[in-house]
């Protein structure tokens, strides 16, 4: 999954980024209510992972206004206060869990997993372009009904390129997308996994064009027409 996390504990944010990020999730690291309020208005990420104690914005006041605006993603919110009426408050403004720091690492990948599992998903039916689908849900690539193994990261590249639907994707839109923003990955490592793709999905009619100092777009051979 693409997770967002709000914390303003630098240490904290970046062992569960590691931990996680270890676990194959791209993740999306904010430590300022406002900023991160923003972020979520824009969209992007599947499951968020909200401080409560937070400069500028506090956590419970960011979730409220995720809920007023019909915002479903699921939030884990992460807090010092054990107290029952902190956690039911924090549960009636829309959490859909609780952590109480401190914690241990292997609890939060459980509730992590837990709320994957309570993803809907029914919105995002498979991609497709000719004989190519991915399915977001399995995260199963297929050509001409055949399933190809892909590695995770060239996938999440896929998907990025898919769902711009022949558009031009920039390249520092799919290092996002497949690290998640502020990763201290070069962007190098972007072409790398387009150059694979490329290979992979050429003797079937798909390319990925190039567009110098803009991006890549996906699309059909036959289709010469430019984005």
């Amino acid at each position: 999954m693409r997770i967002v996390l709000i914390e303003d504990n630098q240490s904290l944010a970046k062992g569960i980024t590691y931990r996680l990020q270890d676990l194959g999730h791209a993740i999306d690291v904010l430590s300022d209510g406002l900023a991160a309020d923003e972020f979520l208005r824009g969209g992007g990420g599947e499951l968020v992972i909200l401080d409560i104690n937070l400069p500028r914005m506090d956590g419970l006041s960011i979730l409220r206004a995720m809920r007023a605006r019909g915002d479903g993603r699921p939030v884990l919110l992460l807090t010092a206060r054990s107290e029952t009426h902190d956690r039911v408050e924090g549960l009636d403004a829309g959490a859909d869990d609780y952590l109480v720091k401190p914690f241990a690492m292997a609890e939060l990948e459980a509730r992590v997993r837990a709320l994957s599992r309570r993803l809907d998903r029914n919105h995002r039916p498979a991609l497709r372009l000719g004989p190519l689908s991915l399915d977001l849900d399995g995260r199963q690539v297929a050509i001409a009904g055949e399933i190809h193994a892909l590695p995770r990261r060239e996938i999440s590249v896929l998907e990025s390129l898919l769902l711009a639907e022949g558009r031009i994707v920039p390249k520092h839109d799919l290092l996002d997308h497949v690290y998640g923003t502020g990763a201290d990955v070069e962007e190098s490592a972007i072409e790398v996994h387009i150059s694979r793709l490329r290979k992979r999905l050429k003797p079937h009619g798909v390319t990925i064009r190039v567009r110098r100092g803009l991006g890549y777009a996906i699309g059909l051979v036959e289709d010469t027409a430019t984005p």
